[in-house]
C-alpha cells in the first residue's frame, strides 16, 4: 500500500492461498509474522529463495514468527511450483512448510506497493518486486524492505534483524552495527544512568565521544544472552 509506513497497521486483507482462504490478522494470530513476495512462479532466482525459506522454517518457528510468501500466480501454479521447490532441496515428498498466497491479478501486490516497473514479463505486465514486511503481535509493520526482482534476499539478514525487532520489542536497547544474538548491545539515550543501572545490574560501560556530548551505554555479553530470548 503506498504511504504504508513502520508503525502502521498491517492491511487486513483476505486471499486465496496453498492452505485456503485466509483473513490475513487471522492468520497471524497473537504471532509475529513476516511476509516475502516473489516476482514469479518456476524461476531459477525465487525457487532457490523458497528452498532456503524452507529450510530454515524451524529458525522462524523457534522466534515465534509465521511465514508466508506471495507470487503473482495462482495457488494450482503454487502449489506445483511448492513440489518444484521442495524437490530443490532433495525433500519431494514434503510438502513447503508456509503457504504461497495466490495475487494472480496483481491486486494485492498493488495495494501493498510490491510492483517493480523495472521488470515486467513476457506479456509486459510488472512483476512483483521481492519486499520483505516483518509485522508484530500488535499487527503493525515494524520492518519493510524492498529487493528488485533481479536480486535475491539474504535469510540469514532476515533471521538477524528478528532477533533484534524481538530483543529491542522487549528491553529498552539498541542494536549496533553488524550485532548478532550474543554480541553486546547500546542502552536506549532516553534511559538515565540510574535506571540503567537499575535494569542491567551487571553492569553498563559508559564510552564518551570526542567532544563528550553524546554517550552510549554498553550492556555485557552475558547479560545480553540473558535477556535475548533465543
Amino acid at each position: 500500500m503506498p504511504g504504508l509506513l513502520l508503525g502502521d497497521e498491517f492491511p487486513n486483507f483476505e486471499a486465496d492461498t496453498t492452505i485456503g482462504r485466509i483473513k490475513f490478522h487471522d492468520f497471524l494470530g497473537s504471532s509475529w509474522g513476516i511476509l516475502f513476495s516473489h516476482p514469479k512462479d518456476f524461476t531459477p532466482v525465487c525457487t532457490t529463495e523458497l528452498a532456503r525459506a524452507a529450510r530454515i522454517s524451524d529458525e522462524f518457528k523457534k522466534r515465534g514468527v509465521k511465514m508466508i510468501a506471495l507470487s503473482i500466480d495462482s495457488v494450482e501454479d503454487h502449489r506445483n511450483w511448492s513440489k518444484d521447490v521442495m524437490a530443490f532441496n532433495s525433500e519431494a515428498e514434503s510438502p513447503l512448510p508456509f503457504p504461497i498466497i495466490a495475487d494472480d491479478k496483481r491486486e494485492l501486490a498493488i495495494k501493498l506497493g510490491m510492483l517493480d516497473p523495472d521488470e515486467k514479463d513476457k506479456d509486459g505486465m510488472p512483476l512483483t518486486a521481492r519486499c520483505v514486511f516483518v509485522i508484530g503481535p500488535d499487527k503493525k509493520m515494524k520492518l519493510s524492505i524492498l529487493y528488485p526482482a533481479t536480486t535475491g534476499r539474504n535469510f540469514d539478514e532476515l533471521l538477524r534483524v528478528i532477533d533484534s525487532l524481538q530483543l529491542t520489542a522487549q528491553q529498552k536497547v539498541a542494536t549496533p552495527v553488524d550485532w548478532k544474538p550474543g554480541d553486546k548491545v547500546m542502552v536506549v539515550p532516553s534511559i538515565s544512568e540510574a535506571e540503567a543501572a537499575a535494569l542491567f545490574p551487571k553492569g553498563v560501560t559508559t564510552k564518551r565521544c570526542l567532544l563528550g556530548r553524546n554517550t552510549c551505554g554498553t550492556l555485557s555479553s552475558e547479560e545480553t544472552l540473558k535477556i535475548n530470548p533465543h
